[in-house]
């Protein structure tokens, strides 16, 4: 199976008053398409840091970030962008739907940066995704009309739009109660499963990393774990 996420020797500093602020250092993190990985550790600790790095909003201090083997960070501002459209899918803990969209179009929402894919094919991926998740009576409602765990679905949908290698979740359980959030946590390994997706889920709920098959915890700013090849739980 192809590696998808690769990090090596990854470092964050951040200037401060007192000098540079580390945040992560000898990061190395490998994850294999197919692979489900939950990342646990302490508040503050830079699980959002290096989720960041992973999905190329940041730039590492030092060490390097590879994704299907491509070094982002070489490519043009567009290219980048293009990049990610395309190969990763982000699910916050906040669902980050726009209200006065309906289901479908914020699904639907990725693919507005006109960056490919055909508007045909795309329609008929969001509806194809929705009724995977149990949200094809609802394309037409808008946010409001939705239930926590309704809209963290629709988030699911729209981060795997584009049939990402890469799917990063941070938190996407923390604001629903405990039943809707092992629904929905259940849902997104199902989902990167069947999209063979590497999945990156940052999470404090033991109970959600518990369905995963890798989870590693983020320690003294370091992250050492190769993941080889698993189905998702």
């Amino acid at each position: 199976m192809p590696i998808v996420l690769q990090m090596t020797d990854v470092g964050r500093t951040f200037p401060a008053n007192t000098g540079a602020l580390t945040i992560l250092e000898n990061v190395n993190l490998r994850i294999a398409s197919g692979t489900a990985v939950a990342l646990q550790g302490p508040s503050g600790c830079g699980k959002s840091t290096l989720l960041h790095l992973a999905g190329t909003l940041d730039q590492p201090t030092s060490g390097t970030v590879q994704i299907l083997s491509e070094n982002p960070w070489a490519l043009s501002a567009r290219r980048l962008a293009a990049f990610r459209n395309q190969h990763i899918g982000f699910i916050f803990q906040e669902h980050q739907l726009l209200p006065q969209c309906s289901v479908l179009e914020n699904v639907l929402l990725p693919t507005l940066a006109g960056f490919g894919g055909n508007r045909r094919e795309l329609k008929s991926r969001a509806e194809e995704l929705l009724q995977q998740v149990g949200l094809q009576d609802r394309m037409t409602y808008r946010p409001a009309a939705l239930s926590g765990g309704e809209r963290q679905r629709v988030a699911v949908c729209r981060a795997l739009i584009y049939q990402p290698s890469l799917l990063l979740a941070d938190e996407p359980t923390g604001n629903l109660d405990p039943s809707t959030a092992d629904t929905v946590g259940q849902l997104l390994l199902t989902m990167a499963g069947k999209h063979d997706a590497a999945l990156l889920c940052v999470t404090h709920s033991d109970a959600l990393a518990g369905h995963f098959p890798h989870v590693v915890r983020l320690e003294n700013r370091q992250v050492d774990f190769v993941a080889a090849p698993n189905t998702h739980g």
